[in-house]
């Protein structure tokens, strides 16, 4: 597989820890990655730490872009071959489902004629929630792959529909993406 340029969105999930091994393994397969984050996310992990595991800046805000007179979150939406979030919560499942632009993800992901993935995370009553099918729905309608959730306990106690899927789960699917 070609070095590609991969959109890696991550939202605020307990989950958002597995984006570290994520951001890796696609820098190890000779990927080019621009980490995206939600504030959420970033009470969960930093932006230094995928910042490094990517080798490259970490988008946090639409609103401290100074570079150049291309909105930063434009460039990114056309460079990419593929925008994946991982995690994706049921707040920026529903934004995307009804065509909000209200955090760096979801307005790098409006912008983007690429590919999508969305590996949902989130408590599996969530999961279940009709508003959340509906929305995966729309999703799916609108041409964006979604990972079904990995079934195990989560990060509440529960157990169920709701876990992020493994890295190298997500990986297979991207493969299958990128081809």
């Amino acid at each position: 597989m070609s070095k590609k340029t991969i959109l890696l969105g991550v939202t605020g999930s307990i989950a958002a820890f597995k984006a570290a091994d994520l951001t890796s393994k696609l820098v190890k397969r000779g990927h080019e990655v621009f980490v995206i984050m939600t504030h959420g996310a970033q009470e969960f992990i930093t932006p230094l730490t995928l910042q490094t595991l990517s080798r490259n800046p970490v988008m946090e805000s639409v609103f401290g872009e100074k570079q150049g007179w291309c909105p930063g979150h434009i460039d990114l939406a056309d460079r990419a071959d593929l925008m994946l979030i991982a995690p994706a919560t049921a707040n920026i499942i529903a934004e995307l489902a009804c065509g909000l632009a209200s955090n760096p993800i979801t307005e790098v992901a409006l912008a983007t004629l690429a590919p999508m993935l969305i590996a949902p995370a989130m408590n599996g009553k969530m999961w279940l929630h009709p508003a959340t099918r509906r929305n995966v729905r729309q999703l799916v309608e609108d041409g964006i792959k979604v990972i079904d959730p990995a079934e195990g306990e989560m990060a509440c106690g529960e157990h169920g529909p709701g876990r992020l899927p493994e890295p190298q789960d997500i990986m297979d699917q991207l493969g299958d993406l990128l081809k």
